[in-house]
């Protein structure tokens, strides 16, 4: 196989990769509202940079969006120091916290969180 064969196939792997996983972006209401309405699966993370229990919990997150289980399942991001309105609406007085909703209904929620099966489990309840 020649090399630029070899650098398409790669490329192509890593587009079909992308397309099986899950999305994360930043919360917003809109949008928010917009895929529990469609009875989408959300999780929302609720984190501060200064946080190492956030930090601990990211790659844990981006690992497991990453997997074709979890394609249909979109991580929202909340900053814990400047989203205060947010937080007052989720009822959220720590970061570190994960709330895991599908559709309009809050199925789990957990604070502080650092195990890869305990935050997959809250992840799969999405998907129920």
């Amino acid at each position: 196989m020649t090399l630029t064969k070899k650098a398409l196939l790669i490329a192509l792997s890593a587009l079909a990769s992308l397309a099986m996983a899950g999305e994360i972006k930043p919360f917003t209401q809109p949008d928010f509202d917009k895929l529990t309405a469609e009875g989408k699966s959300v999780v929302v993370d609720v984190s501060a940079p200064w946080c190492p229990t956030c930090k601990a919990q990211k790659p844990i997150i981006d690992g497991l969006m990453k997997q074709p289980a979890y394609k249909d399942v979109t991580v929202m991001t909340v900053d814990f120091d400047t989203n205060k309105p947010t937080l007052k609406n989720f009822k959220v007085t720590s970061q570190s916290t994960l709330l895991a909703f599908k559709g309009n209904k809050e199925v789990a929620r957990s604070v502080g969180d650092t195990s890869a099966n305990g935050i997959e489990g809250l992840v799969k309840k999405t998907l129920n």
